[in-house]
């Protein structure tokens, strides 16, 4: 039987979401209390790959494993009681035979924030930066990312990916109390991007960069034409979206 794992982490602690040799990371903390509390070696496949220190508010992961029906909820609790305060389990769902966490994801969203005034609460969930930002002009900009599709000038180099083009289909910055918080969705992103285009966005907003000046970089499919990345902490995965059809099992349907 395949199940989904839908869960939460803080990425601090971690080198990423990607089994590592000589590293820490997500992925291999929950192979590691499945393989446990199973009693047999479990690997898990994710929806995606988050870098070191990004976090996700959601995230998927699919396994197989044989399960009564009425236990994948005690398993779900006592995972939440063998994993770290870092990792908490929301639920386990069965899935279809053939359903998958990364190829059948319909779109993904991030939330990066940004702290206007030094918090000692939010250091490790934001990025600090107290120069005067231009939003109107950075909003501008973002609107520029939902018209184009070949986003290699903000992926990192050498990365191993057959086509750089995604389907962005929100983009923009909202004015929080505490600071700014930019929005993206898109069916698929590359590593990096997201940081990328925060830092981008950040030069257009400091006056650094011209709205001329940005569109040229989308145009250049050159990461060298665009800012530096935007720190890892401040970085949020938040949200992944499938269809209904593979949660259909045993007549229950899981509302997405």
């Amino acid at each position: 039987m395949r199940y989904f794992l839908e869960l939460s982490y803080k990425g601090t602690s971690y080198h990423g979401w990607q089994r590592q040799p000589n590293a820490v990371s997500v992925q291999q903390v929950l192979e590691e209390a499945l393989s446990t509390l199973l009693g047999k070696e479990i690997q898990i496949l994710g929806a995606g790959r988050t870098d070191t220190g990004v976090h996700a508010k959601q995230m998927f992961a699919h396994f197989d494993a044989d399960i009564p029906t009425a236990q994948v909820n005690d398993l779900a609790f006592r995972l939440n009681r063998f994993l770290p305060f870092s990792i908490a389990i929301q639920a386990i769902h069965a899935v279809v035979f053939d359903a998958h966490a990364r190829f059948d994801a319909t779109s993904r969203s991030y939330i990066y924030y940004i702290a206007s005034e030094k918090n000692p609460f939010s250091n490790e969930h934001a990025y600090f930066f107290n120069a005067p930002l231009d939003v109107d002009a950075m909003n501008t900009a973002a609107a520029l990312l939902l018209k184009h599709t070949n986003f290699k000038c903000f992926s990192r180099s050498k990365t191993d990916v057959k086509t750089y083009d995604c389907n962005v289909t929100e983009a923009f910055w909202e004015q929080q109390q505490s600071g700014l918080a930019f929005h993206i969705s898109a069916n698929r992103f590359l590593r990096n991007m997201v940081r990328a285009i925060v830092g981008t966005l950040l030069d257009v907003g400091t006056g650094k960069l011209s709205m001329t000046g940005f569109q040229a970089v989308l145009d250049s499919e050159d990461r060298m034409q665009a800012g530096s990345s935007a720190p890892a902490h401040g970085l949020f995965l938040t949200k992944i979206r499938y269809p209904n059809t593979i949660f259909e099992v045993h007549g229950k349907e899981k509302s997405q």
